[in-house]
């Protein structure tokens, strides 16, 4: 543990120093409230270009920020740059470079609320601000439930040392979720876990939160299918490997031009074992909308996994049809055949891609549907209402 926290405080003292970043002017709140103030803790600065749990949390930071509230974030990592402390500034949100234990004497007795992301971040962090933050509720935010993606993780593999995991991360979760005030989850499916696992629990749903868009090119205009995920989540990579050996080769018997675009943080090594015809990997790209808009189909392979997936929200936010497995699909609200088409075996899951990318009809109907369940599950008002909910204690 010593290590690990001379380690961080290395890596802030190479980001520059903080007096440094005094000169950034934090946005104010639109809003004059009677103050409130909040300290967010996640494992890293989130940015909506790498993954899903940071565009979710860069939203709450917009509702937050609306609603009045002043905002403290606090990256585990310790590798918050001055691009990302402007960034976060003109949100409203403002990131100290000092160590936790170290700021919350100070700023603890001051807080109303302290929301800290993910199973690791509760683990290291949840004591602390009980004790040092008296005053504050406190909301254990999960982002996925870790102990049901590792469990499944595990099923698919065998892999005994997973299933040790599994279990051990179940026990330290379930403790997290005891000792918070409240629990966000992202899902139907894990509010119902969480009720069988802790009946007692104080649950407030808060899932991904999007815009509606454009839908962009016409059915006949497109071309192609899209995969967002960054490989440092074992899901992605796990499905873009089974997609391009299972199932690519089958939908291009039938569509001998037909090519996967894969956007996402990759290593070296993946992006050399993916390097085939009909695969294109981009890495991460700095704004989706281009793909969103020109290709055909959004694919969804995943096979292990828990939450809500980001990258199938996205595609449909912006009238693009997903074809996506029974995991990807959980908690979204999907229907096969009529917002979305929903595959789990190779053979399947190419049949579902073919039926939506060589049927116009299909396609319109789906990609229709597929903006108005965005809009009756993850607008932004229902996640202010649920934002606020959880913040006042009233998790009905």
């Amino acid at each position: 543990m010593q290590r690990m926290l001379q380690e961080r405080s290395r890596a802030r003292a190479g980001n520059g120093s903080a007096q440094s970043w005094a000169d950034i002017v934090v946005a104010a709140p639109p809003v004059q409230t009677a103050p409130r103030r909040i300290l967010i803790v996640d494992s890293m600065t989130p940015d909506a270009t790498r993954d899903s749990g940071s565009m979710r949390l860069t939203q709450i930071f917009a509702l937050l920020h609306a609603d009045g509230w002043t905002i403290d974030f606090f990256p585990d990592d310790g590798l918050a740059t001055r691009d990302d402390a402007v960034r976060l500034a003109a949100m409203g949100v403002r990131i100290s470079r000092e160590a936790l234990a170290s700021w919350l004497p100070a700023h603890g007795p001051k807080l109303q609320a302290v929301m800290l992301c993910r199973l690791p971040v509760a683990d290291q962090y949840l004591d602390i601000t009980r004790r040092l933050a008296p005053h504050a509720r406190v909301l254990f935010d999960t982002v996925d439930l870790h102990f049901v993606r590792e469990r499944r993780a595990a099923a698919l593999t065998g892999s005994r040392s997973l299933a040790r995991q599994a279990a051990r991360s179940r026990t330290r979760e379930l403790h997290a979720i005891h000792r918070s005030d409240v629990t966000l989850v992202v899902s139907d499916d894990e509010r119902a876990v969480l009720a069988r696992e802790l009946p007692d629990a104080r649950v407030v749903l808060l899932s991904n939160v999007h815009d509606i868009h454009d839908r962009g090119m016409p059915f006949e205009q497109r071309k192609d299918l899209l995969f967002v995920g960054g490989f440092g989540h074992p899901p992605n990579a796990d499905a873009v490997h089974w997609f391009a050996s299972e199932i690519l080769p089958r939908l291009r018997q039938h569509e001998p031009d037909i090519q996967l675009h894969v956007v996402g943080d990759i290593d070296d090594a993946s992006r050399q074992a993916l390097s085939r015809d009909g695969l294109v990997i981009h890495g991460r790209v700095p704004d989706l909308t281009p793909l969103l808009e020109n290709v055909r189909l959004s694919v969804a392979p995943l096979r292990f996994g828990a939450g809500v997936k980001g990258k199938v929200n996205q595609a449909m936010s912006h009238g693009l049809p997903v074809v996506a497995t029974g995991i990807a699909a959980e908690g979204m609200y999907l229907v096969h055949g009529e917002n979305a088409m929903i595959a789990d075996a190779p053979a399947d899951f190419a049949s579902a891609v073919l039926a939506a990318y060589t049927d116009a009809d299909l396609w319109l109907k789906l990609s229709d549907a597929a903006m108005e369940n965005v809009r009756e599950h993850f607008s932004v008002e229902g996640a202010r209402r649920s934002l606020q909910r959880a913040l006042s204690g009233d998790h009905a």
